[in-house]
């Protein structure tokens, strides 16, 4: 059974079936606690382009990563976001 408030990040896949990731962060920016509005989001997508990034971000998600998925970039997105 997972608890209440263990992650630190959450990776969303932009395109998902039936709710996709920007339909899917926006739910969880909406749920009630706290926690939710403030946990750092991370769109995943291939189709990195300025206006995918800015829905990602209307959305709620607070960056995004290219896929496919470079060390590098994921590496500096997530110590950016996820304090050590």
């Amino acid at each position: 059974k997972v608890q209440e408030h263990t992650y630190d990040i959450v990776l969303m896949d932009v395109k998902m079936p039936v709710m996709d990731g920007l339909e899917a962060t926006r739910s969880i920016r909406h749920l009630k606690d706290s926690f939710y509005k403030t946990i750092p989001i991370v769109g995943l997508t291939a189709n990195v382009i300025p206006q995918q990034i800015e829905e990602c971000m209307q959305a709620g998600m607070n960056g995004f990563i290219a896929k496919p998925i470079r060390q590098e970039d994921f590496i500096r997105t997530i110590s950016e976001l996820v304090p050590s």
